[in-house]
């Protein structure tokens, strides 16, 4: 059974930094690329950044690119995003995708994923 737990979540100040984790079990890590997405009260879920299975690419959405981090450490099972710079639009449950290609761009763009195995998010808030 696979699992998908998002943590680190919590209340910062703008400018502040946070860094989410996520820990993937019952897969063979490597062979999933990972992604994490966000979701805001009353918005649609929207893709932050992805990660090959290798942690050899990386990809980000214009509105985090130079201030976020995605990273994995496959030894640990264990998805990473060092959040720095953080400013109140970035508000919102952080979810953690594990895809079924270890490609970003496999079968689509990653962006617009939904398919996979998903956790069940960690809540980021940062105040003004």
């Amino acid at each position: 059974q696979v699992q998908v737990v998002e943590s680190g979540g919590g209340l910062v100040q703008a400018g502040g930094s946070l860094r989410l984790s996520c820990t993937a079990s019952g897969l063979t890590f490597d062979d999933y690329a990972m992604g994490w997405f966000r979701q805001a009260p009353g918005k649609e879920r929207e893709g932050v950044s992805c990660i090959n299975g290798s942690g050899s690419v990386s990809y980000y959405a214009d509105f985090v690119r130079g201030r976020f981090t995605i990273s994995r450490g496959n030894a640990k099972n264990t998805l990473y995003l060092q959040m720095n710079s953080l400013k109140p639009e970035d508000t919102a449950m952080y979810y953690c995708a594990a895809f079924y290609t270890p490609n970003c761009y496999g079968g689509g763009n990653w962006y617009d994923r939904r398919s996979g195995y998903w956790g069940q998010g960690t809540q980021v808030t940062v105040s003004s």
